[in-house]
């Protein structure tokens, strides 16, 4: 037992012995793996020391070959041009006709990359070449604009707008080849240097062709007057009508022409192209200003005329082509002042005249004033539209400042007023509030010097109503006019100035009337009441006459002798008045309503007086009716 486990003991003492001596051997080998290591770290190092400048050499050698390569490149770029100058200046000297359009138009292209090139090198031995390229593009630019413009010449035909407009044909416009081609030229010009500018100023040729100035002195001729001519313009007898729809065909066919050659600058040389026809068109309407202030009455019409044709015009240009409006806004500015200012103009010199009139007819005639003034509602009516507009930036009863003395509502806001013509505030009341302020202006001045001038309250209605129907049938004939005045509540006010002069005439006839009534006094119960007759049962005079004592008949007889005498001088002088036509009928019908019932009464009770002999009772009702009738 003991000899066994000794053995195990010595077997065991001897693995352990070979373990120790692997671990030795083990051990030496990584003594001289480090020693090995330490010697090719220190190879390495020695290795790095030798290799690294030669490596930084060889890249800085490498970056200077790349620059060098780029350099020669750079040389190359700029030789390029260089050398193409005498090749792309024999085109150019030759011009684009002799060289051809699409190959005179590649070398100013190339030659204006050239310059390009050499400006951005920043060599200062380049200059010189710098300065050669520039002569050359400006020679070939010149040359390009003076092609531009005898294609523009070869179009620059006046022509004849009426032509056009009454035949309702479009203006002409360039042709699609044309076109193309100014629109090559234009792009080449502008990137060649030119300013776009100077395109629009050689543009001017295309509205040449096409603007006619007899246009402008038509409109001044047409417009103007002799000095004697006192008649209401009538629309459409000047010739601005005309010459807006030349302007606006003409102004069309240059936006198609332009937006077709400048696609990138198009509006700013549509502008330019169509200066100098505006400034034309503005000179035109200033002098038409003129003289219509100078016969506001009469011309102001023409103004207002002028304003509904071309504030539409310039709002169709703008809607189509962006531009233009402001121009003609501020050409449109004085004739919007005159227009603006004739308003209270009117009313003014309506009142002033009328206050000067020294005699009146004694016949009860109306004056030539009141039909003057009811054509003038009547043309005002017509031209509402700017009228509404005009009265919507002054103001609810602004119209009525004094435009002499600058007194009124109106004139402390008037520099802050909306001067446009815009449908946005219209408010068609006040053009019916300024119309009935221009017929109370002259009704009311009239009927006070009618007052003055006429000692008869008669004669007075008559005349007044005379004035009043002269305005009614103006407005009745008149559908512009009815719209306004015409229509309730704006009719009353008419009516109350017929109401008042019909008030005026009756006097007399209500006077006349008086001795139809009766205040007799009966005693017993011979003489019937009133009503006391049955239907249908007839007066008996006779009866009534009988229970009379003879002094109540003495006054039945002097009311019917004082009412004969009255009957038989208001219809003399009522057959001696001038009357309008309705003013017979309504006065007659007025009368007839008076008298015949009253007559009718008085006879039925009375007409035994005189036992029928005709001395006493004149008429009878038949006789009387007769007679009204013939009023």
């Amino acid at each position: 037992m003991v000899a066994t486990r000794n053995a195990a003991f010595a077997e065991e003492s001897a693995e352990v012995e070979v373990l120790l001596a692997s671990l030795g051997k083990t051990r030496d080998l990584s003594k001289k793996i480090a020693a090995s290591l330490a010697r090719l770290d220190a190879s390495g190092k020695i290795v790095k020391d030798a290799i690294g400048p030669i490596y930084g050499n060889t890249e800085q050698l490498q970056v200077t070959s790349r620059n060098i390569d780029k350099v020669n490149e750079a040389i190359e770029k700029l030789r390029q041009p260089l050398d193409a100058r005498g090749r792309e200046e024999n085109i150019i000297r030759q011009g684009p006709k002799g060289a051809g359009l699409p190959q005179y138009l590649g070398a100013l292209k190339r030659v204006d990359k050239a310059l390009t090139d050499l400006n951005s090198s920043g060599l200062r031995s380049n200059q010189q070449a710098i300065s050669e390229f520039q002569n050359l593009l400006l020679t070939g630019v010149n040359q390009l604009n003076d092609l531009y413009r005898q294609m523009l010449q070869e179009d620059a035909n006046t022509v004849e707008p009426l032509h056009f407009i009454t035949k309702q044909i479009p203006f002409p416009t360039m042709s699609q080849d044309k076109v193309q081609m100014l629109s090559q030229m234009s792009m080449a010009i502008a990137s060649g240097g030119a300013q776009s500018a100077r395109l629009g100023q050689r543009d001017d040729d295309v509205a040449a062709r096409m603007y006619a100035e007899n246009l402008s002195m038509a409109s001044i001729s047409t417009s103007k007057r002799r000095a004697n001519d006192t008649a209401i313009y009538r629309e459409g007898s000047s010739g601005i009508a005309t010459y807006a729809n030349a302007i606006e065909g003409m102004f069309f066919a240059e936006a198609e022409n332009t937006s077709r050659i400048f696609r990138n600058d198009a509006g700013r040389v549509f502008s330019m192209t169509c200066s100098k026809a505006l400034s034309t068109f503005a000179r035109t309407l200033s002098e038409m200003n003129s003289f219509i202030k100078s016969r506001i009455l009469t011309d102001c019409f023409l103004a207002y005329e002028i304003l509904d044709l071309i504030t539409p015009l310039s709002y169709r240009l703008e809607s189509r082509t962006g531009q233009l409006r402001s121009q003609f806004a501020d050409a449109l500015r004085p004739l919007r002042e005159t227009s603006r200012s004739s308003l209270s103009e009117i009313i003014a010199q309506t009142k002033r005249q009328a206050e000067s009139t020294s005699t009146l007819p004694p016949d009860g005639k109306t004056i030539p004033l009141v039909p003057e003034t009811a054509k003038r509602l009547q043309t005002l009516a017509l031209f509402d539209r700017p009228l509404l507009a005009l009265l919507s930036s002054i103001g609810e009863g602004n119209w009525k400042t004094n435009p002499t003395t600058g007194t009124g509502p109106g004139l402390a806001s008037q520099s802050s007023l909306n001067l446009e013509l815009t449908p946005s505030t219209e408010n068609p009341t006040l053009l019916s509030h300024y119309l009935l302020d221009v017929v109370d202006a002259l009704l009311t001045t009239l009927n006070t010097r009618s007052q003055s001038l006429h000692p008869k309250k008669p004669m007075q209605g008559i005349f007044q109503l005379n004035s009043a129907a002269v305005l009614a049938r103006s407005v009745q004939s008149s559908p512009d006019l009815t719209r306004y005045i015409g229509i309730t509540p704006h009719n009353e006010r008419l009516e109350k100035f017929r109401k008042r002069a019909t008030e005026l005439y009756m006097t007399a006839w209500r006077e006349a009337s008086m001795h139809l009534f009766d205040t007799i006094h009966t005693s017993g119960s011979s003489r019937p009441m009133s009503g006391q007759q049955g239907p249908g049962q007839a007066i008996d005079s006779t009866s009534i006459i009988k229970s009379l004592n003879s002094k109540d008949k003495d006054k039945i007889k002097e009311k019917f002798k004082v009412f004969n005498t009255s009957f038989d001088e208001l219809v003399v002088r009522h057959k001696s008045l001038h009357m309008e036509n309705e003013v017979r009928t309504y006065i007659s019908r007025e009368i007839t309503a008076l008298i015949e019932p009253l007559y009718a009464r008085f006879w039925d009770r009375y007409h035994e007086v005189d036992k029928g002999k005709g001395k006493v009772v004149k008429y009878s009702k038949g006789d009387l009716s007769g007679m009204l009738a013939t009023l």
